[in-house]
């Protein structure tokens, strides 16, 4: 048996060792087109936080590791340009420019996905930047140090941008934020968006929603970024608007594809090619509540996709039930947290919905410490069935979430949800957790 995977990050790297555990003799090939295999990408923010930090302290595995330990055969540096699934290869380049083809009986895509980068004047300008691979989070460094950055311009206000704002703050650079959108968090309720804006403007960040970005230049401090209304200049540029999957080669071998063309998976992870397979970022997914393929690019989905993969190649069957789009991040002190459905969302996938959002203290009454905890909190009137939650707060929300999340995967109801015996201790709680007062108070809303 010959597995090829293309990529070498998460979902590829967890399937390539799942395969050679469940079957040692099997022969595995991983061809990774940069020379970084098995990182934390989602700790680069808080790397960037620090000068003195290596960006290699990310790394979880190099490479020789997968070769020497697992016998895996882990290629760095080659990129593939073609899936051929009429004759079962794959065709590219290795580090030297040279051409190779290689076959396989079974294919794993997980290429991942890019930043996006808006067609802008002057995007391609030294100092303009993303953050998506490791390569990215050396590019941002180096550059940090070498011009030094005073000031920054951020494209965009979602989770990178909100994690890099801190993280550029923290170096004590100068930060301001713009964004054609005029709503700061439009997915969110005005209590909790406006919770995290104060937030962050209280740490001295510029933010300008509601302005479109014309283009980049080069001229004052550096670099400027033009909109209607004036520029915005700084040292740095960073572009963070969101990702996109990687999906061209699974398009151009014809393979399906879903939301946001990421390449369309059922819930063993095989494309509409059953030799070939898709996970990670590059993938698409079913959502619990919904049913729905949904694209939610999520660490977890993409190495729990990869063991899923290997399983189903070594013969164990094995399917996904889905994603609930559980995400947590932490913005200067405050944690947001969210999984399941918005009241838009469900809205759109045929719910009627009802809401509330209540504010509680993250601690017991007079317990030192405690700090306000919004929670939002949203149900279907037809089923009463819990379709998505939502928290901000200072301490309690990052792990409060785990509990609703698990409560969307087993279809449970607010009613359910709302006798559900949760811990409690002064330090951590009231005796009612402010998700059963959320709970109650929704069930007020349902019939």
């Amino acid at each position: 048996m010959e597995l090829v995977i293309i990529g070498g990050d998460a979902a590829g790297m967890s399937a390539a060792s799942r395969a050679k555990r469940n079957r040692p003799e099997m022969t595995v090939t991983v061809f990774e087109k940069t020379r970084d295999v098995s990182y934390s990408a989602c700790g680069m923010p808080y790397n960037i936080a620090d000068p003195h930090r290596p960006l290699e302290d990310l790394v979880v595995r190099h490479a020789r590791v997968f070769r020497e330990k697992q016998g895996i055969d882990l290629r760095v540096g080659h990129r593939v340009d073609a899936v051929n699934p009429a004759d079962k290869t794959v065709s590219g380049t290795d580090p030297e420019g040279n051409a190779f083809q290689k076959a396989y009986d079974k294919l794993l895509i997980a290429t991942g996905a890019s930043a996006v980068i808006p067609d802008l004047p002057g995007k391609d300008l030294p100092g303009v930047l993303v953050l998506k691979s490791l390569e990215d989070g050396r590019k941002i460094k180096d550059w940090i140090a070498r011009t030094p950055v005073k000031q920054a311009v951020i494209i965009g206000m979602g989770y990178i941008a909100l994690e890099m704002v801190e993280a550029l703050c923290r170096r004590g650079i100068a930060v301001e934020m713009v964004k054609p959108r005029p709503v700061f968090l439009p997915w969110m309720p005005a209590e909790l968006s406006d919770t995290i804006r104060k937030e962050v403007e209280n740490h001295g960040v510029r933010l300008h929603p509601g302005k479109a970005v014309e283009g980049i230049e080069a001229g004052g401090k550096g670099l400027r970024v033009v909109t209607p209304e004036g520029c915005l200049e700084g040292e740095m540029v960073l572009v963070a608007v969101g990702v996109s999957p990687n999906s061209r080669l699974a398009a151009d071998a014809g393979l399906d594809l879903g939301p946001g063309k990421a390449v369309a998976v059922d819930r063993s992870l095989r494309t509409s090619d059953p030799d070939i397979f898709a996970a990670g970022d590059c993938a698409d997914a079913f959502h619990i509540v919904t049913g729905q393929r949904v694209y939610i690019p999520l660490a977890l989905r993409a190495n729990r996709a990869g063991w899923a993969v290997a399983d189903n190649v070594c013969g164990m069957e094995t399917t996904l039930p889905g994603v609930a789009g559980t995400a947590v991040f932490k913005v200067f002190d405050l944690q947001v947290a969210r999984t399941g459905l918005t009241v838009h969302e469900a809205e759109a996938a045929g719910f009627q919905p009802a809401a509330v959002t209540i504010k509680a203290r993250s601690r017991a009454h007079a317990h030192p410490g405690a700090s306000d905890l919004w929670v939002h909190m949203v149900g279907d009137k037809t089923s009463g069935r819990l379709l998505g939650v939502m928290m901000v707060g200072k301490e309690g929300a990052a792990h409060r979430v785990n509990a609703p999340a698990v409560a969307l995967h087993a279809k449970m109801t607010v009613a359910d949800f709302y006798q559900c015996d949760l811990a409690y201790a002064p330090p951590f709680s009231p005796v009612w957790d402010p998700m059963l007062t959320a709970a109650n108070q929704l069930l007020k809303e349902l019939p």
